[in-house]
């Protein structure tokens, strides 16, 4: 059995993969990004490990011996599923691994902004605290989340854990559900208008379709609070970076949090590059999964999801 780990680096060095070797032989790259990379790599293997290599047709085609594709991601965008089920290879992502993680970081973004912990610890550091006659300083005005509304998009497993965390906050929760099929009873759904009018903290946690892209636009932005605060931690194009520039310069919210950017990494081209002032927008580079114990779990993940499919069983398939 032959396996190739397309995008070792994608988890981490300080995460071990020597467990996949279980199974056969392995062949590990740092990085694969480019089709004739792909192409010339998977060509003998039974097994392709991947991230973010593009797996379709153009790439897969000589590669008359993969049987499965596993992805060390949730998402798995990355793969032509049409094709690969045309060929029987089957694909097999990993679920559920970083919920916890990714719930914990759309609080430390929200947490940052609405309480301006980056100027007050710049403060601090800068010598201006000792300096004061006073114990205490307060010069840029903060606020609670108990009371507030936290408007929730994708209401899925990482979006449930944000409405129990912002529930425990004290927080009012509303979500709106873009397919229109969400079965959630335990919180208030509401249609895309009262979402963007009524949340005080807006967070993104929808898988990225013609559904969601650019979902938060000049439209929606004009519809949300001046005292909002934007968290995106779902894809980069679900919220139309040029437009959120604007809203964030012209007042119109008061301030975002993104781990995601409409192209990765970020572009000097991306208007959102130039704004410095950490109390409006903080970017973190698409951090929010990647816990050591996420990375940990999504190798174990991985190795079970091999471990099904050479057993016969079939085990977080995704079919097209």
């Amino acid at each position: 059995m032959k396996i190739v780990i397309l995008e070792r680096n994608s988890v981490g060095t300080d995460v071990s993969v020597d467990c996949i070797g279980d199974f056969g032989e392995v062949t590990v790259y740092r990085n694969t990004v480019t089709p004739d990379e792909v192409r010339e790599r998977v060509k003998d293997a039974d097994i392709v490990i991947a991230n973010k290599s593009p797996l379709r047709e153009e790439t897969l085609r000589d590669a008359r011996k993969v049987k499965l594709i596993c992805e060390f991601a949730t998402g798995f965008d990355n793969c032509d599923l049409k094709y690969c089920s045309s060929r029987g290879i089957r694909v097999a992502n990993v679920r559920d691994y970083c919920t916890g993680m990714v719930a914990q970081h759309t609080f430390t973004l929200a947490l940052a902004l609405s309480q301006k912990l980056i100027h007050y610890d710049e403060y601090v550091k800068s010598g201006e605290y000792s300096a004061q006659d006073r114990f205490s300083n307060f010069d840029l005005p903060f606020t609670e989340l108990e009371g507030k509304t936290w408007g929730i998009v994708g209401m899925g497993n990482i979006g449930r854990r944000v409405a129990k965390i912002a529930s425990a906050f004290g927080c009012r929760v509303i979500f709106y559900s873009i397919t229109g099929k969400s079965d959630c009873a335990e919180y208030d759904r509401v249609d895309k208008d009262t979402l963007l009018s009524q949340s005080d903290f807006l967070s993104l946690h929808c898988p990225l379709s013609e559904l969601s892209r650019n979902f938060i636009e000049e439209t929606a932005l004009k519809k949300m609070k001046k005292t909002a605060v934007l968290i995106n931690v779902a894809r980069g194009p679900v919220v139309n970076n040029a437009d959120l520039y604007r809203a964030l310069t012209e007042g119109e919210i008061a301030a975002a949090g993104l781990d995601v950017v409409e192209q990765e990494p970020l572009e000097e081209s991306n208007p959102l590059s130039r704004i410095k002032d950490s109390g409006r927008l903080i970017i973190t580079p698409h951090l929010a999964w990647a816990s050591v114990e996420a990375r940990t779990r999504c190798v174990e993940e991985a190795y079970k999801n091999i471990e099904a499919f050479l057993r016969g069983e079939e085990r977080n398939v995704v079919n097209p």
